[in-house]
């Protein structure tokens, strides 16, 4: 069988890992020069399934409204010219209750819990390196009320038996000793001692590596025109000019994915929501982190790297807008100075990219209308956490092979 999966990054570099492993024949097309150089080039680097928790709660309306006037907020809306937008915020608006809260998050644990477990076996079986630690994540806490609301996540974590920790401030210090220097008052956290951190880049460049030894072929420098169809069978796809054929074919492009599905009259909920993030070389080794934390307040992570500083965060509704934004720079670092000012902030590199969004936050996993078409898009914010399960399942799905997990829930189906 001979798959071609439309898309090099993260999602779509593990995907062909596990068909080729499964023996499929796997092409890749990628309109960049490398794998991993879109959205998973710079993200926060923290693979947390216990923090896999939909955008779309009860408590985001307020606090959206809130977040508007604030300078440091980690939301911001710009009118992009669609009417999507609109549409996407009201579906976001429309799942912001308990009963949906509670819905979305199971399945998103639930492909967030496989993928570690995925990705640990792949460490294992091929001695993959990718500066990545397995110290846990804490989410750091400086307001009463998100004391309170951690009771929400924490009944959710009990139903699906992941442990965790509650700190207060001396625990914080014990699991992370840099936040004694720490400036910002803090009243305690959510530790989840099973989640892991690394470089998603060096990752997807390191598996493409791997990859190949198993035959899979990367056609990178190679821009995707046009998805050929005939009845409920995709017949081929048009790239730089020239048409490539093949039984199956996957769409794991990301943003990009839905105007490609549109062209096919598939109705795919998507949003770009932009976030940025800072790479900040470490030059003092007791002010830096050695895991991953979370700040609620900010929803700004800051990930241990060998010697680097990984700072993420931010979401903003604008459309395709890829320009950096100052003042983002500026709410990155002042997060990162007010909780580990153990690095050289004048010479981080400052980054943006595009998530790709599904307003009920649960990624798109599974087959379509067409026969021969499958999809694995959609991951939001947690494109790394998920992505060796995303691949792996969909893997699974094509092979004809047994899925180690459920898999209601989760194809575009959900949304008819």
């Amino acid at each position: 069988m001979h798959i071609i999966i439309l898309g090099g990054g993260v999602i779509g570099t593990t995907t062909a890992y596990f068909l080729a492993k499964h023996g499929a024949k796997v092409t890749v097309i990628d309109r960049q020069a490398s794998v991993a150089e879109e959205t998973s080039f710079g993200n926060a680097g923290q693979i947390s399934p216990g923090y896999s928790t939909p955008w779309a709660a009860p408590s985001i309306p307020k606090k959206a409204v809130r977040w508007l006037f604030q300078k440091h907020a980690p939301l911001a809306i710009s009118p992009d010219g669609t009417l999507f937008q609109a549409v996407w915020m009201k579906q976001m608006l429309d799942n912001c209750n308990a009963k949906r809260y509670e819905i979305n998050k199971e399945r998103m644990m639930r492909v967030a819990e496989y993928s570690r477990d995925c990705i640990r076996a792949l460490r294992d079986e091929i001695g993959i390196n990718y500066e990545h630690r397995t110290g846990g994540t804490i989410q750091l806490f400086r307001k009463p009320a998100q004391l309170d609301a951690m009771r929400l996540d924490t009944k959710v974590l009990d139903e699906c038996g992941v442990p965790y920790e509650v700190l207060d401030k001396d625990g914080l210090v014990r699991a992370e000793p840099a936040l004694a220097y720490a400036s910002a008052e803090l009243l305690g956290g959510l530790r989840l001692p099973n989640d892991e951190t690394g470089d998603c880049n060096l990752f997807t460049k390191r598996l493409a590596e791997h990859c190949k030894t198993l035959g899979v072929d990367f056609k990178l420098n190679t821009a995707i025109d046009k998805i050929l169809t005939d009845n409920q069978k995709i017949t081929g796809v048009v790239a730089n000019h020239e048409t490539l054929t093949a039984d199956g074919y996957v769409l794991a492009l990301g943003s990009y994915s839905r105007q490609m599905a549109k062209d096919l009259g598939l109705d795919l909920p998507v949003y770009p929501v932009k976030g940025y993030s800072l790479t900040v070389p470490i030059v003092d080794e007791t002010k830096a982190p050695v895991s991953t934390v979370l700040d609620e307040t900010y929803k700004i992570a800051i990930t241990r790297f060998d010697s680097r500083i990984r700072v993420g965060g931010m979401a903003e509704l604008s459309g395709f807008d890829k320009s950096l934004n100052p003042a983002r720079r500026e709410t990155l670092e002042m997060v990162t100075k007010s909780l580990f000012d153990g690095g050289d902030l004048p010479n981080a590199k400052f980054w943006t990219g595009l998530r790709p969004m599904t307003p009920d936050g649960t990624p798109i996993i599974g087959a379509t209308k067409f026969d021969n078409l499958f999809i694995n898009t959609g991951h939001g914010t947690l494109g790394w956490t998920m992505a060796c399960g995303s691949g792996k399942l969909l893997s699974d799905i094509i092979m004809g092979r047994p899925t180690e997990i459920g898999i209601d829930g989760l194809d575009l189906g959900r949304y008819r």
